[in-house]
């Protein structure tokens, strides 16, 4: 057995949250491995008979790991003949038990590498979890399915090991033994290296993500990339009209824009959309935060025609209760300076209905549109004949009974929803038991519907009730975040330099901070996106309040507690039933015959 020191883990290892920035390949270390086994099968019974890998950097061979392996058991002999490996040379070697750690120890640090890598590696993490040994987090290559994205038939006839190192010269001729194949897949893997290298890949990043489906058009526009920064922020492609076409957020803009013209944007949509890039403008970010509320405000403004995502935040639906003699609930798409009480925003007019049905399901209020006078003399509806409506209309209740129940519907909506949730758990029951599953789903969608717009409300209530809340966090490069947050809107972000005075950088970041004026409504300055990103990061581990001004506090008996049992309702039939919903599934076309 031999093997090389022991490589020190790149220091890239720490960062391994920001997958974009982007790992030049120069700069790794790579260990390309290669097996010799008795079958096809490790689950079937196959074990491993030889193990050899090289570890290379920029090219240069930093070592070799090569070692037989002691089967315990009959080498096959088709297996004998293919390999050269007899009965006779793997006695008296080190068992599986000894040879793997001493492998892993080889490759610890470094990006796996193998052709046909899920053999390679799937019999690898088989023998390291049969000996309950934790398998590293290695990041893999795969040369065969590198190869069939960029080898063509006028290439070579095959992917296979050995076509490819004669297409690229290898030294080493593969022949089954696991040394000298590792040997040939390094030259296979500069040589595919070289030939996307020209194609503007060079990162692990795009080398994993590099698809041949990118056309010369989009990997000529590259040069769009160049001025922008290595930085956090937002960067906007714009056509040769200045009209914005697409907005997105990264941590590193020039790394995440290049990708766009090199290898890693595959999807078609995306590709139609460079092909109309004229400009790409980069807006630089002090906090990860700060970069997608402005991808969500430029969204808002915007408007572009290539993002799916957040372009109608400002259309919503409220569920209100007015304020009146006789109050009702009724539809709304904005929220009025009138005192009223409202339960929102959703997100679509469907689940706004599926919320108002669980509340008229279980308060008897009113539901005829337009105001009742004092004493009204109206006849009853079909509603109050079924008893599903207390039915003012008619003088059949009086004020005070009304604007009891009227006070426990708005109680239910701002702070406790256990009559709405007791309500209906007691329903969808009753229609179990009588084999009505379908109708019992109906209430489960409407109940479902009803929490989430009622934690969403006394969340996003909670944090827009703040006229100031001051937070920071130590980020991943030690500086420490710092974010104003002024009636649920970000008015201000920045990281603290290092050796500055932080009471100081504060003070003067408060001062700086946009001015946010007060409004009505759960969300009143910004919008529900923009607010819930922000309570997203409050919430994040290792956030600390610097200041708050007003009280940030949530219902302790408020909808959120009943959340987790419909989110997991929801997640059972999207992963049991994935077909249920036909709008998930994306069309399919294909061409006629």
């Amino acid at each position: 057995m031999s093997s090389s020191t022991r490589e020190a883990p790149s220091p890239w290892e720490a960062q391994r949250s920001f997958d974009e920035l982007g790992r030049p390949l120069r700069d790794l270390t790579f260990c390309v491995v290669d097996l010799e086994t008795t079958g096809g099968s490790a689950a079937g019974g196959s074990m491993i008979t030889e193990i050899g890998a090289v570890k290379v950097r920029g090219g240069e061979v930093l070592g070799e790991f090569q070692t037989l392996v002691d089967p315990r058991g009959e080498i096959p002999p088709f297996i004998a003949v293919l390999t050269g490996i007899t009965n006779g040379m793997v006695a008296g070697a080190p068992p599986i038990e000894s040879a793997l750690p001493a492998f892993l120890e080889f490759a610890a640090g470094c990006v796996l590498v193998a052709h046909n890598a899920p053999f390679d590696v799937g019999f690898l993490k088989h023998f390291a979890e049969q000996q309950q040994r934790p398998w590293p987090r290695f990041e893999v290559l795969d040369t065969a399915r590198l190869a069939r994205r960029v080898i063509t038939r006028d290439d070579a006839p095959n992917c296979k090991l050995s076509s490819l190192a004669a297409l690229f010269g290898a030294t080493t001729t593969p022949n089954h033994r696991a040394l000298s194949d590792a040997r040939a897949t390094v030259d296979v893997l500069h040589g595919l290296m070289e030939r996307l290298g020209g194609l503007g890949v060079h990162t692990l990043e795009e080398l994993q993500t590099f698809s041949a489906r990118v056309s010369t058009a989009q990997r000529k526009k590259r040069h769009l990339a160049e001025g922008l920064p290595h930085a956090p922020g937002v960067y906007l492609f714009r056509d040769d009209r200045s009209r914005v076409l697409y907005v997105g957020t990264s941590q590193d803009l020039r790394t995440r824009v290049r990708s766009y013209f090199t290898a890693s944007e595959t999807r078609s949509r995306m590709g139609e959309m460079v092909g109309l890039a004229a400009t790409v403008t980069g807006i630089e970010c002090a906090t990860p935060l700060e970069a997608q509320v402005r991808e969500l405000r430029l969204i808002a403004e915007h408007e572009p025609r290539y993002n799916r995502r957040s372009r109608n935040s400002r259309k919503v639906h409220f569920v209100k209760l007015t304020r009146e003699t006789w109050p009702r609930l009724s539809l709304v798409t904005r929220v009025l300076d009138d005192d009223a009480d409202y339960l929102g925003p959703f997100g679509s007019r469907r689940a706004a209905d599926k919320a108002l049905a669980a509340l008229h399901d279980t308060f008897p209020v009113r539901q005829c549109s337009g105001r009742l006078p004092r004493r009204p003399s109206r006849s009853a509806c079909v509603l109050a004949e079924m008893g599903r409506c207390l039915s003012p209309c008619d003088g059949s209740v009086d004020e005070q009974t009304y604007a009891a129940m009227v006070r426990r519907l708005s109680d239910t909506l701002l702070r406790r929803p256990d009559e709405v949730v007791e309500s209906i758990n007691r329903r969808m029951e009753a229609l179990a038991s009588d084999d009505r599953f379908e109708e019992a789903g109906v209430h489960r969608d409407r109940l479902a519907a009803f929490v989430r717009a009622a934690s969403r409300t006394q969340r996003l209530s909670a944090l827009s009730g703040c006229p100031e809340l001051v937070a920071c966090r130590r980020e991943d490069d030690g500086r420490w975040a710092v974010h104003v947050v002024r009636r649920g809107r970000l008015a201000a972000a920045g990281v603290i330099p290092t050796g500055a005075d932080a009471h100081q950088y504060v003070a003067e970041l408060r001062a700086s901070a946009e001015t946010v004026a007060p409004a009505p409504g759960p969300v009143p300055a910004a919008t529900a996106e923009e607010s819930e990103k922000i309570l997203r990061w409050l919430e994040s581990p290792g956030v600390r309040l610097v200041d708050v001004e007003g009280e940030w506090v949530c219902p302790v008996a408020g909808a959120t507690r009943h959340l987790a049992v419909h989110d997991a309702v929801a997640e059972s039939r999207r992963t049991l039933v994935p077909f249920e919903d036909r709008r998930d599934l994306a069309p399919v076309h294909r061409p006629a015959r």
